[in-house]
């Protein structure tokens, strides 16, 4: 039997990576063109798409435009973001399915619960990935554990691989000296499929909605026994 779910928002794949290794036959829509999305994938704006075929789906995950709530937007340069999460809220809420939003944390979501890196063993050249992110939704959702930040951490922002070790950087001068970064990334994320650095940076790693879907595949299960 095949049960879908719709990946709104869904940039290059990470989210929509996870939830196809929870069972999922996954569809994504984002309003730009994804020539790396890995799985059947539509250009349109995900609002629209969502009002118009949110009911078509076993299963909805959308990761609104996170911008407005990161550290970045205390950039100097900072653009104004779209904020999304309430429109998109009030689509979801209106269909009859398992629903959930994710983003960095700060965002307005309500009743969330935070995922990090440590808990899934994320790690690369010995370096702990952290990258909080909290997920919402109308099941009850649970973390495999606690956060265990004892590890250096390893950022991957902007297009780039940084270490946050101060003695690491002055010891070697450099992040990473030696080191394929795009490799790292990929290692740090836990994702296998083609993506860009840039990509990469804002990508979601795919153990996370991994273990969000298998919770949501439970839940459908469960109701149609």
């Amino acid at each position: 039997m095949t049960i879908k779910l719709l990946d709104l928002f869904c940039c290059a794949g990470g989210a929509g990576m996870g939830y196809s290794r929870a069972g999922f036959d996954v569809v994504g829509v984002d309003i730009n063109p994804q020539p790396r999305y890995p799985f059947e994938f539509h250009q349109a704006d995900a609002l629209d798409y969502l009002a118009k075929h949110g009911n078509e789906f076993d299963a909805i995950h959308a990761s609104p435009p996170c911008q407005a709530f990161s550290a970045m937007k205390h950039m100097p340069d900072a653009k104004k973001h779209p904020e999304l999460i309430d429109d998109t809220r009030e689509i979801l809420e209106t269909l009859d399915v398992p629903w959930v939003i994710e983003n960095v944390v700060g965002a307005p979501l309500k009743d969330s619960v935070i995922l990090c890196g440590s808990m899934f063993n994320l790690t690369a050249a010995g370096f702990g990935l952290q990258r909080h992110r909290q997920f919402e939704s109308n099941i009850n959702l649970t973390t495999p554990g606690p956060c265990s930040h004892t590890l250096p951490t390893i950022g991957i922002y902007g297009g780039h691989v940084r270490c946050r070790s101060t003695k690491f950087w002055r010891d070697s001068g450099a992040d990473f000296p030696g080191y394929n970064k795009k490799q790292l990334a990929y290692d740090a994320m836990g994702i296998d499929h083609e993506m860009t650095m840039n990509e990469l940076s804002e990508a979601i790693p795919p153990a996370y909605t991994e273990h969000i879907g298998r919770q949501l595949m439970a839940q459908l299960v469960g109701v149609a026994a």
